[in-house]
């Protein structure tokens, strides 16, 4: 019975992990087919053609969004730890009920659907300013990112003994001192995994950018390659391509982060 359930088990890990592979690979096989190969899309070509690449960099301007991107992510991300972690330090150590109030307000921000406000977000962006500007699109990607932040934080932090706290306050140390010289070495776990969710989030954000990032030097990636499809035409090759490398900068990110990613996810779900 247990040998015939891990079987079922493995073959459906196999074919979740078949699933999550299939589009990666349709990817490479259009990135390197030229756009008179009408062979099928399963079929990797016997041939590189890297014309995909070179056009996908160049009409799109893609130097230009990479270097948007990385503002945007880089600032977003280090904002959203910083103004996570410490929002999250007093709700998981003093547990009061203005703070499970406070606790429960993000945690029902959740569910709320950045689309269904995009009409009196677009009308506040444009009146203090914020369009075609990066830090209009950071301030978006701080406010609707924290909430996620703060409730994995501040499970994690629940889960670090309140000892800890109390002796080095003993030892002298104020609550900055504290979190940031004990506390805050103690929370790669959890950064590596809200550094894993809200870069890559951030990153391929497309809903946002397409409303508040319009002009040519500051559009992302995502932006400029939806520029390749049009009313008449399209070129597949050049997004599939320039899809390719704008995904490798996660991917390495990812590969970086990866052994902190599962068990800082894990604990901070345990109380949160």
């Amino acid at each position: 019975m247990r040998r015939s359930r891990s079987v079922w088990l493995t073959f459906l890990s196999l074919v979740i992990c078949l699933i999550h592979i299939l589009p990666f690979y349709i990817l490479l096989t259009t990135s390197f087919k030229a756009a008179d190969d009408l062979s099928s899309k399963w079929v990797m070509p016997g041939y590189l053609f890297l014309d995909n690449f070179s056009n996908a960099w160049r009409e799109a301007s893609l130097a230009t969004a990479f270097r948007s991107n990385i503002i945007v992510t880089a600032v977003s991300v280090l904002l959203i730890i910083l103004v996570g972690s410490i929002a999250a330090y007093p709700l998981a150590r003093y547990q009061t009920r203005w703070n499970q109030f406070i606790y429960a307000v993000f945690v029902s921000a959740l569910i709320v659907p950045p689309l269904t406000i995009l009409v009196p977000l677009y009308k506040f962006m444009v009146d203090i300013g914020g369009m075609n500007q990066y830090w209009g699109i950071i301030l978006l990607f701080v406010t609707f990112n924290l909430p996620m932040t703060i409730f994995l934080y501040t499970g994690f932090i629940s889960t670090i003994p309140r000892e800890l706290d109390e002796a080095a306050m003993i030892d002298g140390a104020g609550r900055f001192e504290l979190f940031y010289r004990i506390l805050l070495p103690l929370l790669k776990p959890i950064t590596a995994t809200v550094i894993i969710l809200t870069g890559v989030a951030v990153w391929n954000d497309y809903q946002f950018s397409v409303f508040f990032l319009q002009h040519p030097h500051t559009r992302t990636i995502t932006v400029a390659l939806a520029s390749f499809f049009g009313q008449y035409n399209s070129n597949i090759g050049w997004v599939a391509a320039g899809s390719l490398m704008g995904a490798l900068p996660m991917i390495v990110l990812y590969l970086f982060l990866q052994r902190y990613f599962i068990s800082g996810l894990a604990s901070g779900a345990i109380k949160g």
